[in-house]
């Protein structure tokens, strides 16, 4: 309790500065023992603190009772009151309007909504007002088992700042109403409080894609070679889309891939070549409305488009017209490299999903929720409900990893693992944002062959927060898929944790 409590001070005191009077509320179990520890903290360093309590001080036991003793022995010019019928609604009111920050304590995990009495009527009153407002642990009222996106139970809060380890509430939910220092998202951050790694067990098999990001932190050797990190081949495009094969490809160099090759219909090949000179390119012969012809795997053709490539990625941009179907199905059959299936080359298994076999083999897709549907002949409505669960039995079945995009993109593996991502916002709905995504994947797949996982993992991670730091550089209405792309550097060189010890899990700490 006075580790969960220091942190949340620290963080109320770093990134609301300007807070001097800071109102926190506080229930009589052990969250709001969280908070009169953040309270005490938060008035030592000189805030004019007040407490609200939900319950009379008797109520208030064991860990709790502690806490609130030693808030009172420690800063007894601190504020502290109980919120009595017949004066609660005046004592809100009066602790709201006086305050510039607002602390969350109310309850937290182990909560089961709806909230009542007196709580639910704070919550009414927080969420008409415009205070920023911290959430310890979470926000009060909302359920830490949910999978659910929002909560008309809960409390709004701006940030949250929870322990040990995220929930699954923290994952799935969009927790906070508002946002910190204009970023298209307010932070849900972690705070290491000494608890056992044996008390860590995820019972669901669960974890969070940002973990992974650490394959990628470590420098490279001074004696490196473009041979080391992989050569990708990007096998699509079509005419009227040579766009989407030059976007997958640019993202793969910028990802890291040590060479780039992008195999395209001839009558675009001129066009892809420009999106950087780096870029290798192949023609190929071209068919109907100027797709990609069947006549690329006869004779030993195939064979001189994969020599020394590491991964293929297939399909941006690629058409359902003419041979495209039949030549994307036909490439992933007859290469055993590690391969990327992304867009129409997944729309070509269209009623044909049996084909699609990992056995032995590394092979990634990443459809949209469209494009699961149509794979697995659903609606979009059936896949989203239940994305986990249709995710983890398609890419067991399958013996393949499955990357279901979509808000908390879900990365599902062959040994029936699953990792939800936590990074991205709406500014990323816009065309080409997959093609980027299939690049990254392929670029990290060619550098961390024996880490297929968390190369996966890690890909879907700086995507979305490569698009965080575009959206937070930009207006998300403005926001163009290769900006993401630009802001690729930024994502591989922020770290999840800070100098306090918080695990970032949403929003970007900037300070």
């Amino acid at each position: 309790m006075e580790r969960a409590g220091a942190a949340v001070a620290r963080f109320c005191l770093k990134h609301y500065e300007n807070a001097g009077r800071v109102t926190v509320l506080c229930g009589k179990g052990n969250n709001g023992g969280d908070g009169l520890v953040a309270a005490r903290h938060m008035g030592r360093r000189g805030r004019s603190v007040r407490v609200l309590l939900t319950g009379e001080e008797g109520d208030f036991k064991g860990e709790a009772a502690g806490a609130l003793g030693r808030l009172r022995n420690e800063v007894p010019e601190l504020v502290v009151e109980e919120l009595r019928p017949e004066t609660a609604d005046r004592q809100m009111n009066e602790a709201l309007e006086w305050a510039e920050l607002i602390v969350d304590a109310v309850v937290g995990t182990g909560f089961k909504p709806p909230l009542r009495g007196v709580a639910a009527t704070l919550r009414d009153k927080v969420a008409v007002g415009r205070l920023p407002v911290v959430a310890v642990d979470l926000p009060s009222g909302w359920d830490a088992d949910s999978m659910k996106q929002s909560s008309e139970w809960a409390f709004r809060a701006d940030a949250v700042v929870t322990f040990t380890a995220p929930k699954t509430a923290h994952v799935f939910g969009h927790l906070t109403g508002g946002a910190l220092d204009g970023g298209t998202f307010g932070p849900v951050v972690v705070a290491d409080i000494g608890s056992p790694a044996e008390a860590v067990v995820s019972a669901t098999g669960r974890r969070w894609t940002g973990s992974a990001k650490r394959v990628a932190e470590s420098p490279r050797k001074v004696n490196s070679n473009k041979g080391e990190f992989g050569h990708v081949l990007l096998v699509g495009g079509s005419y009227g889309k040579a766009g989407a094969a030059g976007m997958a490809s640019l993202a793969a160099l910028r990802t890291g891939a040590g060479l780039v090759t992008a195999a395209v219909p001839k009558s675009i090949v001129n066009t892809v070549a420009r999106v950087a000179p780096e870029l290798m390119v192949v023609p190929l012969a071209e068919g109907e409305e100027g797709a990609i012809s069947f006549k690329n795997l006869e004779g030993v053709k195939l064979d001189r488009l994969l020599k020394k490539i590491s991964v293929v990625a297939v399909g941006p941009g690629l058409s359902t017209d003419g041979d495209a179907p039949a030549f994307a199905r036909q490439m992933v059959e007859k290469t055993t490299l590690p391969v990327v299936i992304d867009a129409d080359a997944l729309n070509a298994f269209e009623g044909r999903e049996k084909l699609l076999d990992g056995s032995g083999r590394v092979m990634v897709l990443t459809p949209h929720p469209g494009e699961m549907a149509r794979l697995v002949g659903m609606t979009v409505k059936q896949v989203e409900a239940d994305r986990v669960g249709l995710a983890q039995r398609f890419a067991t079945q399958h013996k393949l990893t499955l990357v279901l995009k979509g808000w908390r993109t879900v990365v599902a593996h062959p040994d029936g693992t699953i990792a939800i991502n936590t990074s991205g916002n709406p500014a990323m709905a816009k065309g080409g944002s997959g093609d980027i995504l299939t690049g990254i994947v392929a670029a990290m797949l060619a550098q961390y062959p024996d880490e297929v996982a968390k190369a996966v993992e890690a890909a879907v991670y700086l995507h979305g927060l490569a698009g965080d730091f575009a959206a937070h550089a930009a207006d998300e209405h403005t926001v163009l898929a290769t900006d993401t792309v630009t802001h690729l550097s930024d994502a591989f060189r922020y770290r999840t944790m800070d100098a306090d010890g918080l695990t970032w899990i949403c929003g970007l700490n900037d300070r």
